[in-house]
C-alpha cells in the first residue's frame, strides 16, 4: 500500500471556488502545479486512475487558460475522485430552489458512505475509454460524457433508493432526466464497467437489471410491456452489447455476451453469446441453431458484422 501524501489543511476538497482567485493564468499554473501531488483515496491507497485525470487537467488548462477556473473548481480543487464527481454532479443537477452545495454534500455522502460506488465508478471510466473512440481522456468523460453522469447519478439515487429515501431518490432521477435526456429509475440495478454511449433518450425502469461490462446504444428502452405489474423489466447480463434503438419488453433476460442489433424490438429470451435483430427480433441462423458469438460484444463494440449473413441483400 502506497503512503499518501500528507494533505494541507487549506487544501481540503470544497464545494465552491472562487473564480476570481484564479483570474490570473500565473495563479491558475501554481494552483495546477501544487495540486499534482494529491492523489489518494480516503483510505490511504494511491489513486492511479485519480492522479491521471488530474495530470490531463493541468495539460488542458495549459492549452486552453480559459478553462482554468473552471478545471479548478471541477477538478483540481479536490483531492479525491469522490469529491470531485460529487461537486460536478450536484452543480449540473442543480436548480434553483435545489441548490448544488446540497445536492453536491448529498452525492459525496452517498459515495463516501457505499465504497463500492467508487469502485463502479472507476470501471466505468475505464470502460468508457477503452471502448468509445471518441474519447480522449478520463477528464472529457467526467466532465461532458452525460452517459456516465446519468449512470453515477443513478448509483447515489439507487443507494437512496434502497435506503428508503425515496422522495429524494426520485427527485434525482427527475433531473437526471430533465438534464442529461437519460431516465433510469433508482430502483434498477446496474453494474460496474457500464458504458452508455451518447445515451439520448434511454430509458431503464423500476425492475431493470444490467450486467457488468455492458455496453448500451443511445434511445434504448428496457422497459415494461404494460401489462404487468411487480417485476416487469429486462434482465440484461454480464457483456452485453445493445445497439441503437432497441426496445426490450418484459421481464426477460438477454444472456451474457450477446448482441441486440440496432432498432430491434425484443420481446423473448435471447440466450447466451448469440445475435437478436429485427422487429420482432430473431435469432441470426434460427433458434435451433443460432450462431454463436466467440467475441464479446460490448468490448468489440462491433455493431454490424452480422449483416451478410442476416439478409441476402445488402447494399
Amino acid at each position: 500500500m502506497a503512503t499518501c501524501v500528507e494533505r494541507s489543511k487549506a487544501r481540503t476538497a470544497r464545494f465552491n471556488v472562487d473564480p476570481s482567485l484564479f483570474a490570473n493564468p500565473a495563479t491558475i499554473y501554481n494552483f495546477v502545479e501544487y495540486s499534482r501531488a494529491f492523489g489518494c483515496t480516503n483510505s490511504g491507497e494511491r489513486d492511479d486512475l485519480w492522479l491521471k485525470m488530474k495530470e490531463e487537467a493541468r495539460r488542458d488548462v495549459e492549452q486552453e487558460p480559459v478553462l482554468g477556473s473552471y478545471y479548478v473548481s471541477a477538478i483540481l480543487a479536490h483531492d479525491s475522485l469522490e469529491s470531485a464527481l460529487a461537486t460536478h454532479l450536484g452543480y449540473r443537477l442543480a436548480t434553483t430552489s435545489l441548490p448544488g452545495p446540497s445536492l453536491a454534500a448529498v452525492f459525496l455522502a452517498v459515495f463516501l458512505e457505499d465504497r463500492s460506488i467508487g469502485v463502479k465508478v472507476r470501471e466505468d471510466l475505464k470502460a468508457i475509454k477503452e471502448r468509445d473512440p471518441a474519447c480522449v481522456s478520463y477528464v472529457q468523460i467526467m466532465l461532458n460524457f452525460k452517459g456516465f453522469l446519468a449512470i453515477q447519478s443513478h448509483r447515489a439515487a439507487h443507494r437512496l433508493w434502497t435506503l428508503g429515501r425515496v422522495p429524494l431518490a426520485l427527485v434525482i432521477q427527475n433531473r437526471v432526466s430533465e438534464v442529461f435526456t437519460v431516465d433510469i429509475h433508482p430502483g434498477a440495478q446496474v453494474g460496474k464497467g457500464v458504458l452508455l454511449d451518447h445515451a439520448t433518450g434511454t430509458v431503464i425502469g423500476e425492475t431493470a437489471v444490467i450486467g457488468d461490462n455492458v455496453s448500451i446504444l443511445h434511445n434504448v428502452t428496457l422497459g415494461g410491456t404494460g401489462k404487468v405489474d411487480g417485476d416487469r423489466h429486462p434482465k440484461i447480463g454480464d457483456g452485453v452489447l445493445v445497439g441503437a434503438g432497441t426496445h426490450v419488453l418484459g421481464n426477460i433476460k438477454i444472456g451474457s455476451g450477446a448482441k441486440i442489433g440496432a432498432g430491434s424490438i425484443v420481446l423473448k429470451e435471447v440466450p447466451e453469446r448469440t445475435t437478436a435483430v429485427g422487429n420482432p427480433a430473431r435469432l441470426l441462423c434460427g433458434r435451433d441453431k443460432p450462431i454463436k458469438l466467440t467475441n464479446v460484444p460490448s468490448f468489440t463494440m462491433d455493431h454490424t458484422s452480422f449483416v451478410s449473413q442476416w439478409s441476402d441483400y445488402v447494399i
